[in-house]
C-alpha cells in the first residue's frame, strides 16, 4: 500500500457506494484526494458488505436504476433484479474503471483538528486534509432492540448482518422480526426449509406485483428536486414483490403477526397470553451510522446526532457526511441516491477550496 502522499485536499473515509461516488466527482473536478477503505478488497462496506450479504439477496430495482454516476450497472444475465454478488462485482469494476485512488486496508480510528485543517488518523498512517468526507455507512453497526426477556432466551439470536443461507435452519422454528424488504426476503428464504413466524410492529405494506423499487426511489428524488409526490407512490419502507417474496406469498408464508411482548426461556410470548417455542430469532431491525472515528471533533449534539447543513457538519465545516440516510441527503444510503448527494457535497467542497 502506497501511503507516501500524506497531504491532500480531500480525504474520503469509506470505499463503499457513497465513497466511490464522491471519488468520481472529485476525480472529475481534478481534486487532490484519497479514499481510505477499511476492507482488504473492493466491493462494499463491512466485510465487503455486498459480498457479505446473504446468498439470495436481490436489489429491489433493476440494474439500470441502481447505478453510480458515470457508469451504468449492466443487467445480470438471467436475473430480473441484480444479486448481491453482481453488485459487489460492479462496485469493484467501478473503482477500477474510474481509477479511483483507494488505499486499503486503512481503518480510520480518528479525525482531529490540526493546523487549520483535519488530520485523519489510522494505524497505517496519518493524512492531513483540508476537507474530510465521511462515508463509512452503517453496516458495521447492526441494531438489535433490547426486547424484554431477551437475555433469558436459550435459543439462537442473529441479525440480518449475520445471516447467509437457509440450510443451517432446516426443520427449525424461526421467528423473523421486522417489516421491511430485508425481513420479507429473509422470510421467503427461510420459509422454504424452516417453520417460520413473521412478526412486525405495524402491518407491512406491499407494492403491486408489477411495480419495482424504482417507484420507491423516484418519490424521494422528486421531493429532493422540489416536485410533488403521488400519494400512491410508496415509501422506502414498502415491500417490493421480488420473485422470492412472490413465491413465499403464493405458498402462504407471507403472513405477518403482531410483535411478541417478551421472550421466554424456550421461545416468545404475546400480550394475549399465547406462546410459541422457538429455535432462532432473526432481527431484521436495521443499522446505525458508523461515526465513532469522528468523536475527536465533538460534532455531536445532546441527542448524539451530528447537526448538518445539507451534508456539511455545522460544528466542523470541513467535515461532510454522505451515505447515512435522509439526514445526509435524500436516500443517500442507496445506490441510486449516493450519486446525487455525493455530487452536492463535492460541489460545496470545491467551492470552499477555491475560496481558501
Amino acid at each position: 500500500m502506497d501511503t507516501a502522499a500524506r497531504t491532500v485536499d480531500v480525504a474520503v473515509i469509506g470505499g463503499g457506494p457513497a465513497g466511490l461516488a464522491a471519488g468520481y466527482f472529485l476525480r472529475r473536478a481534478k481534486a487532490d484526494f484519497v479514499i481510505l477503505d477499511g476492507q482488504g478488497a473492493p466491493g462494499g462496506f463491512w466485510n465487503g458488505s455486498w459480498s457479505g450479504y446473504w446468498d439470495s439477496l436481490r436489489l429491489i430495482s433493476p440494474a439500470e436504476h441502481s447505478s453510480l454516476p458515470g457508469w451504468r450497472m449492466r443487467t445480470e444475465r438471467g436475473q430480473e433484479l441484480p444479486s448481491a454478488r453482481h453488485v459487489a462485482d460492479y462496485l469493484a469494476e467501478y473503482e477500477s474503471r474510474h481509477e479511483l485512488p483507494v488505499l486499503r486496508p486503512v481503518t480510520v480510528t480518528g479525525v482531529r483538528r490540526a493546523d487549520g485543517a483535519l488530520e485523519v488518523v489510522s494505524p497505517a498512517g496519518t493524512w492531513h486534509a483540508r476537507h474530510v468526507v465521511s462515508a463509512t455507512g452503517t453496516w458495521r453497526r447492526p441494531y438489535t432492540p433490547d426486547h424484554p426477556g431477551r437475555e433469558l432466551f436459550a435459543g439462537r439470536q442473529l441479525h440480518t448482518a449475520d445471516y447467509r443461507r437457509p440450510e443451517e435452519f432446516a426443520g427449525q422454528r424461526v421467528v423473523i422480526v421486522g417489516g421491511g424488504n430485508s425481513a420479507a426476503q429473509l422470510l421467503a428464504d427461510l420459509s422454504e426449509v424452516a417453520h417460520t413466524t413473521w412478526v412486525t410492529r405495524r402491518p407491512p405494506r406491499f407494492m403491486p406485483d408489477d411495480v419495482d423499487g424504482r417507484v420507491l426511489f423516484d418519490a424521494p428524488t422528486r421531493r429532493a428536486l422540489g416536485g410533488g409526490v403521488d400519494r400512491g407512490a410508496g415509501s422506502l419502507g414498502d415491500i417490493v414483490m421480488v420473485p422470492g417474496v412472490r413465491r413465499a406469498r403464493d405458498r402462504g408464508a407471507l403472513k405477518a403477526e403482531p410483535m411478541f411482548e417478551r421472550f421466554t426461556r424456550t421461545g416468545v410470548a404475546w400480550a394475549d397470553g399465547s406462546e410459541a417455542e422457538v429455535d432462532a430469532v432473526v432481527w431484521c431491525t436495521g443499522f446505525r451510522p458508523v461515526l465513532e472515528h469522528l468523536a475527536p471533533l465533538e460534532p455531536f449534539d445532546a441527542d448524539g446526532r451530528i447537526p448538518v447543513d445539507g451534508n456539511r457538519s455545522l460544528r466542523e465545516p470541513r467535515l461532510h457526511l454522505i451515505g447515512y440516510g435522509d439526514w445526509t441527503g435524500t436516500a443517500s444510503d442507496t445506490l441510486v441516491g449516493a450519486g446525487r448527494t455525493a455530487e452536492a457535497a463535492v460541489a460545496r467542497i470545491m467551492a470552499a477550496l477555491r475560496e481558501e
